[in-house]
């Protein structure tokens, strides 16, 4: 059987230690922002779309955009609801000053509202109110990317992995530049970035209900949850062997039930195959697939 050792070389897990979760923020700063130019351009585009909230998480996205493309081929969408808090608005104008991209604010509210006036009312989950409202930003996303513009993602590791976002909503883009950071170094690249410190700092929320969110909603924080999955996913250890090294039990069963039932979400939709040749299964060619 294969070590522990062997399979994580020199890092041990220790629920107390965040460091395996440091980055080279130049690299990784170059990387991504290389990664936006090059899918861009290989799409025969030349803007970026990006939803901004006025969290760290679009702010990291559309910094690095605007490095990429230049902060004029950038159009960040405000899109706020009703209970949309005057810090978020604040937040993402103060950042479009200090970036330089174009903000526009659409208002979501009565869209929302018409809908649900007749299809559930105030009986409404706030959580199927809150996958309409995820999903009606990024349908804004899409109209206003045509003709030559890229929706680019925002959800990070952390995120994706717990499931946490909602399906063909919030998790809808063309590309993805910090899906493969957890929240902690999504942080970490923010502040060499220069974004903000009242950005980087506040509690992060989705703002789907007043006064939610992201950590009460889960139950634990951003920083215990990162460091399982590291551990977890990254490093492939076994929960057996998490909860050995000292990490509690009952999150780490329970992490790994989310990243296990959310797998859905991570996918594109599963086609049946019925043919020679089937998108998905045995077409697997990449973006830039040449014509000839």
């Amino acid at each position: 059987m294969t070590s522990t050792l062997a399979r994580t070389g020199v890092i041990k897990p220790d629920p107390k230690d965040p460091s395996p979760l440091r980055i080279d923020e130049v690299l990784v700063r170059k990387m991504l922002v290389l990664f936006i130019r090059d899918e861009t351009t290989k799409a025969g585009l030349k803007r970026a779309v990006v939803g901004v909230s006025g969290g760290v998480d679009s702010a990291v996205t559309v910094a690095l955009a605007g490095e990429a493309l230049g902060p004029e081929n950038v159009l960040g969408l405000f899109t706020p609801y009703r209970h949309s808090s005057a810090e978020s608005r604040a937040h993402a104008k103060a950042l479009a000053t200090k970036l330089g991209f174009t903000l526009e604010e659409v208002p979501i509210t009565k869209q929302i509202e018409a809908y649900f006036a007749d299809n559930g009312g105030d009986t409404a989950h706030r959580v199927r109110v809150g996958n309409k409202m995820a999903r009606e930003r990024k349908s804004i996303e899409y109209d206003r990317s045509w003709p030559d513009g890229l929706v680019i993602g925002t959800s990070n590791k952390t995120e994706l992995l717990l499931g946490y976002g909602t399906q063909f909503g919030d998790m809808a883009c063309a590309i993805n530049p910090i899906g493969d950071l957890y929240k902690t170094q999504l942080r970490e690249l923010a502040t060499h970035l220069g974004i903000p410190g009242e950005i980087v700092r506040k509690p992060p929320t989705a703002e789907l209900w007043v006064g939610q969110t992201d950590e009460d909603e889960l139950g634990f924080t951003y920083a215990d949850a990162d460091l399982i999955l590291y551990h977890m996913v990254d490093r492939r250890l076994r929960p057996s062997e998490l909860i050995a090294a000292g990490f509690d039990a009952a999150l780490v069963a329970r992490i790994r039930e989310m990243v296990r039932k959310s797998h859905y979400k991570r996918v594109m939709p599963l086609i049946a195959k019925v043919s020679l040749r089937t998108i998905g299964h045995d077409f697997l060619y990449p973006r830039d697939w040449e014509a000839d």
